[in-house]
């Protein structure tokens, strides 16, 4: 069985009387991929924002290969050691890519700054083959790539510094269906090739049944459901997971049913 890269227990975060993430736990294994699924609101974002950094815990432990991920690290190489452990690529990638800096540069300041003493010109080749790039792109400004390029760029990036875990937030969710379908398919290979955990943090249900081999189904900030992907999605046993399942469009859809069950819960 291949060793927990990440391990999440017992996490709790309160706004005021507003209780985000209530008691969540689930583990991802080296070269797993899980999902956590919900609605607006369900507390996702926040769990996955507190796996990495972002925001705090009132409550909870976290462990990446094994050792407690706890309070703020001092000194720079302690944080630049604890940002190595798990990445986050965001639905938007415009936003957090400089506009007047290229892909490859993009990608030299990030080896620069974690990797000081290598040589960055192979790393940043590999890179650019390993998310489809290639070099045709490398002096691209980030107004002159298209949304999946952009994304290949952030991707490849979060790489860079050689991660345990890659939390990707909704990292799908603004491209074109075909252009899903080719990043989706991009993370399969490098999970393939790398042995890095996925954390997939989405409120569409087919990239979960496509990427993901655990689910974690959350609401009001609770897991109300996980296990196997196929098995939950296959035979829901939450109303909540069968009403999520219920209120993609099909054929024969009924959003007043769907509504009216969405009250009942």
């Amino acid at each position: 069985m291949p060793e927990n890269v990440l391990e999440v227990t017992g996490l709790r975060r309160s706004f005021g009387a507003v209780r985000a993430v209530d008691d969540v736990s689930f583990t991802l294994p080296q070269g797993g991929s899980l999902g956590i699924v919900g609605e607006s609101g369900s507390g996702k974002t926040t769990t996955a924002r507190i796996v990495v950094g972002l925001e705090r815990s009132d409550e909870g432990e976290i462990l990446v290969r094994g050792r407690p991920r706890g309070g703020p690290p001092r000194g720079r190489t302690a944080r630049l050691a604890r940002a190595r452990e798990i990445q986050m690529v965001f639905q938007d990638p415009y936003l957090s890519l400089d506009p007047r800096t290229g892909v490859e540069a993009v990608l030299r300041e990030t080896l620069g700054l974690h990797f000081p003493d290598r040589d960055h010109t192979p790393r940043v080749r590999e890179l650019l083959d390993q998310v489809g790039l290639g070099t045709r792109a490398a002096d691209a400004l980030p107004r002159h790539l298209s949304g999946g390029q952009r994304q290949r760029v952030a991707i490849a990036r979060a790489l860079a510094v050689e991660p345990a875990v890659l939390i990707l937030d909704e990292a799908v969710a603004a491209l074109d269906v075909s252009v899903q379908a080719q990043i989706l398919n991009l993370l399969a290979d490098i999970r393939e090739q790398t042995g890095i955990g996925f954390l997939f943090i989405t409120h569409d249900l087919g990239v979960v049944r496509c990427v993901t081999d655990e689910i974690v189904v959350m609401r009001h900030g609770a897991v109300v459901e996980q296990g196997a992907t196929e098995e939950v999605l296959s035979a829901p046993r939450h109303p909540y997971t069968r009403l999520l399942l219920e209120s993609a469009p099909r054929p024969g859809w009924d959003p007043q049913a769907i509504a009216a069950a969405r009250r009942a819960l």
